[in-house]
């Protein structure tokens, strides 16, 4: 019998912000970082401060879309030895223990070298809610939702700034569980440039889907996190709680610190 992952479970989480009207906080961290166990811990400590989704960073040697500091955290499990098995665990451990939802954000090649069939059938016995995948073009990406769809996982793509509207509208069509809306500017240019980039673009992108839009650009501090709760289902947050860990002299300390970011986004997506 094939396991059932947990799409269900990330729509209802999402349902259940939007009846207390406020934002989703997703958090993301990589697997394997600081090490294998330490990430765990690490994941356990941001659900403790508030995340109410976590996205799980698959470690690969060209994280075209990351900036400088997933990157260094990237090099640094990728030369911990990670491997899928380890990102698999992190999943299971994170979920076992929590009840959140657990996402896995990858780049294709892992999962196409690794088999789809085999990927998305652990995944969901891992207790995965789904994949984000950042360069899958969704018109390459049949072979991958059709798999995840049969073991109850969301397909989760990215859509842009520069993606013009008749794009979204392919993208969202073909995707589930929330739609990611990137500002791909980054932290560059004025916080409140960005924030119109982003609320424009999730404007447009709620015109085509009644699925959630969740946005990461570049959120690091609850002032940012409330602006963007302000126009979307979701904020994700990522650097900022990698760079915590890089900062941080020893696990325990950067444990600390992660969980009480979360709490700080936590209480900046609860918009009162």
């Amino acid at each position: 019998m094939s396991a059932n992952g947990n799409i269900e479970l990330l729509s209802a989480t999402l349902a259940k912000a939007r009846s207390e009207d406020r934002a989703a906080l997703v958090a993301y961290l990589p697997a394997g970082f600081p090490t294998v166990d330490g990430g765990i811990e690490a994941v356990k400590a941001v659900i403790a401060g508030g995340a109410d989704i976590v996205e799980i960073g698959l470690p690969h040697s060209d994280p075209v879309l990351d900036g400088a500091v997933i990157q260094t955290a990237d090099d640094i499990a990728l030369r911990g030895g990670v491997k899928i098995a380890d990102v698999l665990r992190t999943v299971r451990e994170a979920f076992e223990a929590t009840g959140v939802p657990i996402l896995v954000m990858t780049y294709w090649n892992p999962i196409d070298r690794y088999g789809v069939e085999r990927f998305t059938a652990e995944l969901a016995a891992a207790g995965g809610a789904g994949c984000i995948l950042p360069d899958l073009p969704v018109q390459e990406s049949a072979l991958w939702r059709e798999h995840a769809a049969e073991h109850g996982l969301a397909t989760v793509f990215v859509v842009a700034p520069s993606s013009r509207d008749e794009r979204l509208a392919t993208i969202t069509a073909a995707g589930s569980g929330f739609v990611y809306a990137a500002s791909l500017m980054g932290v560059t240019g004025t916080r409140e440039s960005v924030g119109d980039e982003a609320q424009e673009l999730v404007r447009r992108t709620r015109a085509t889907t009644e699925l959630p839009v969740c946005v990461g650009l570049g959120v690091s501090n609850a002032r940012q996190a409330k602006q963007v709760a302000g126009f979307a289902d979701g904020v994700i947050v990522g650097s900022a709680f990698v760079k915590l860990l890089l900062d941080a002299p020893d696990l325990p300390a950067g444990l600390s610190a992660v969980r009480a970011l979360a709490g700080e986004l936590a209480e900046g997506v609860r918009r009162s």
